[in-house]
């Protein structure tokens, strides 16, 4: 009777032992489970003024798309025969991240005029590695204002930066820049001549402050290009009068420009509760000598 007890009993023993090992397998298992990552990279040009890479990273985790922070990349420039570190950067809150080159020059093409790009996460605790490669090819926009029976138009012209031919068949897209967003003018999509032109009617009666108007126009997100913009200031909107009180003293103003009234009477009430006191203090050290 007591053999068949302790049979039990070690039986009983080892199939709690069996099940606590594969619980804590399964634990260890999901606790180490890893996510895979994706990086989403895009080119930027502005003729005149920064060129950077936009840079994104997200995850799907259960079913939910998650904007990836505070992870480590590196950029890469890609030659045929030797990969050039260009630096580091990290994600924010967001899931985004902005890589600004000095100029063109800090990255080097290939033989066909390309410029290759990879940017590499090693991994961490929570997120598989992944990379994300982009080519582009570098070209200029050409811009200006031109006037044709007394109809004003904005002329650009897409050009590419080393052979100095005209790009043909791309989209063009011209906008006239606002606070909040840019208004778009002209047609969606404004595809290049077999000269790399395009010619886009500038409506009358657009306001601007002084009568300028800061126009836009844009390659957005090409295949080959990336994104390439340049700015073209233009004296021929409506005047307007500058009513934003950014600059003033007012009560919704940043510290700098709190209102004088404001940093006068508290002040001078604070000084008078003080001076009360130190007079009340003066009193008390008069009465206990006397």
């Amino acid at each position: 009777m007591k053999d068949q007890i302790n049979i039990r009993f070690v039986f009983l023993a080892l199939l709690s032992v069996f099940i606590l090992n594969i619980g804590s397998t399964e634990i260890y298992a999901q606790k180490t489970k890893k996510n895979k990552a994706r990086l989403n990279v895009q080119y930027v040009k502005i003729m005149d003024g920064e060129i950077y890479f936009d840079i994104k990273a997200s995850a799907r985790i259960k079913k939910k798309n998650i904007k990836v922070s505070n992870i480590d990349l590196i950029l890469y420039n890609e030659l045929e025969e030797e990969r050039i570190e260009l630096g580091k950067t990290v994600t924010n809150m967001k899931g985004e991240s902005r890589f600004v080159l000095k100029n063109l020059n800090a990255i080097k093409s290939d033989s066909s005029n390309t410029y290759n790009i990879l940017v590499s996460f090693k991994g961490n605790d929570s997120y598989k590695k992944a990379k994300k490669s982009i080519s582009f090819k570098d070209v200029n926009i050409e811009a200006k204002i031109i006037t044709k029976d007394s109809v004003n138009y904005i002329s650009a012209t897409l050009i590419n930066a080393n052979s100095k031919d005209p790009i043909v068949d791309e989209s063009l897209t011209v906008y006239v820049q606002r606070l909040f967003k840019s208004l778009r003018i002209g047609e969606e999509f404004n595809s290049t001549d077999e000269e790399g032109s395009i010619l886009v009617p500038i409506e009358n009666g657009i306001p601007g402050v002084d009568g300028n108007l800061a126009i836009e126009v844009v390659l957005n997100e090409s295949d080959d290009f990336g994104t390439v913009k340049t700015i073209v200031n233009a004296p021929i909107g409506v005047p307007i009068v500058d009513e934003s009180t950014f600059d003033e003293r007012t009560m919704w103003s940043p510290r700098n420009k709190t209102p004088l009234f404001l940093l006068i009477f508290p002040n001078l009430i604070i000084i008078g509760i003080w001076g009360f006191i130190v007079y009340l203090i003066l009193n008390l050290f008069k009465l206990k000598k006397s």
